[in-house]
């Protein structure tokens, strides 16, 4: 009898023990961060009618946490949490305690969607975001007129970022939107979508980077096709190593108010003084023309070489190549362009 009442007792002792290891386990658990020092920002999401008890398995899931049975202990030991919908910047080095006080605040403003077309300038970027009220007109102008406060993985221009900052869709949040950082994204996403990937061929195309932004441009401007932008780029880049006039129109529009203004369009054309002109003056414009896409980037990458000299397009747009002046004036007469 009393051999049995000592084994009953180390049993006892024993799961209290074991008792006592799990709740130490747990309390620490919950305090201690899956990662000690930096880590990168998770964006964790509360979707509407979710209960605090299933989130444990989504944060582990996500890697905030390492046990899901942690987040559950704490919620018991905190008697509960008034969650919100919404979304929340988490990190991996943030203990439970810590992501619950979070969950519990206030989530990030909801974003909205800004459009930025290819071939834009940086006055068409300038107006749009300040109808949106994102910015007071000449904000994005003044930001961008400022390269030295950004930084990228590319040579940046002295001047202007004309060109860099990529054109795509971009989620914004209005409440506090910070032209600076806008503008670094887009710096970032030219990097990413272009520069990054391509930099060796672009070190070996003996073309500075620069000059392929600034053919890029008329590329994006001047073919409407990207399979045929090679085609074009190889035309153009022919003729500026032949010291001829590129004649790409779409240069005199650049410092249009409005680019389809046709009487403006026209003075400028006929204005041989004019830096833009390239009709008059061999040579690249003096800078980008608008934002290309990595189409036109890689179109100016790589042209393609042809017996071809000059081209036209035809009401429809489609491209006309020609071998020669007499060829390309044929063609001009056919298709009635002027």
């Amino acid at each position: 009898m009393k051999k049995l009442l000592v084994v009953v007792l180390v049993l006892l002792v024993l799961a209290g023990g074991a008792a006592g290891g799990v709740f130490f386990w747990a309390e620490k658990g919950t305090t201690t961060p899956k990662v000690v020092g930096e880590a990168p920002e998770v964006m964790f999401v509360v979707k509407k009618g979710a209960t605090a008890r299933t989130l444990g398995p989504e944060l582990q899931a996500q890697g905030l946490i390492d046990d899901a049975r942690l987040w559950r202990f704490h919620l018991w030991r905190r008697g509960g949490l008034a969650l919100k919908a919404g979304r929340f910047l988490l990190r991996p080095s943030m203990p439970i305690t810590e992501i619950a006080t979070t969950l519990e605040g206030a989530p990030l403003p909801e974003d909205v969607p800004f459009v930025m077309i290819e071939g834009w300038r940086l006055r068409d970027t300038d107006e749009a975001l300040a109808a949106k009220k994102l910015i007071k007109p000449g904000e994005y102008i003044a930001a961008a007129n400022r390269p030295a406060r950004f930084k990228a993985s590319f040579p940046l221009p002295l001047r202007s970022l004309e060109g860099y900052l990529y054109p795509e869709t971009y989620a914004v949040v209005p409440e506090g939107f910070d032209v600076e950082a806008f503008i670094q994204r887009q710096l970032d996403t030219f990097g990413m979508r272009f520069y990054d990937a391509h930099k060796a061929e672009i070190e070996k195309s003996g073309r500075s980077l620069h000059d392929i932004v600034v053919m890029a441009s008329m590329l994006e401007r001047e073919e409407p096709v990207p399979a045929q932008r090679s085609l074009v780029a190889g035309i153009l880049w022919k003729r500026i190593d032949k010291g001829f006039a590129l004649g790409v129109d779409a240069t005199s529009r650049y410092e249009l108010a409005e680019w389809n203004d046709r009487k403006a369009f026209l003075k400028k054309l006929r204005d041989a003084s004019d830096p833009w002109n390239t009709r008059t003056r061999p040579g690249l414009p003096p800078g980008p023309i608008g934002a290309p896409t990595v189409d036109s980037l890689l179109g100016a990458l790589r042209p393609e070489a042809s017996e071809f000299w000059y081209y036209l397009h035809d009401a429809e747009k489609k491209l006309h190549p020609s071998r020669n002046a007499e060829e390309h004036e044929a063609l001009r007469v056919k298709y009635n362009v002027y």
